[in-house]
């Protein structure tokens, strides 16, 4: 059985309630990862989503599976009046993922949201230091 803690979709929710983030014309998810709480965002904020597809790990194992992170979709077609953006993902550890974003979307002012970790702009739950089982994960045996 996981003894990672479960966290809940409360406890996010409520942790992008309280956060003050930058103004935003649209919110664009890391697939897989960032997509649930870049699509809580967005929701939240009244704002449009996209994502952007690039893998660094394994799932489960969380290994690299890249000696750096790659981009495994196109750049998501968003429209010109978009200039601001929230870029999210569960979690950013290095930051390499959110590098690797941030080039594929150099037109944009961005800021970064992860979370958990510590290389993003926010830092939603700052005090998880482990890993943790998310609400839209299965649980792990």
């Amino acid at each position: 059985m996981s003894t990672k803690p479960r966290v809940s979709f409360e406890a996010i929710a409520s942790r992008i309630r309280e956060t003050g983030f930058a103004d935003a014309d649209a919110v664009v998810g890391i697939l897989t990862g960032g997509v649930v709480p870049a699509a809580m965002i967005a929701f939240h904020l009244g704002l449009p989503l996209y994502v952007i597809g690039i893998n660094f790990r394994t799932p489960g194992s969380h290994a690299p599976r890249h000696t750096e992170p790659v981009l495994t979709s196109q750049a998501p077609d968003i429209p010109e009046a978009v200039q601001r953006i929230l870029l999210v993902d569960d979690v950013s550890v290095t930051g390499s993922t959110m590098i690797k974003a941030r080039s594929a979307l150099s037109r944009f002012k961005i800021q970064t949201i992860a979370l958990k970790g510590q290389k993003a702009d926010i830092v939603l739950f700052p005090e998880w230091k482990g890993c943790v089982q998310w609400p839209w994960n299965p649980p792990e045996p």
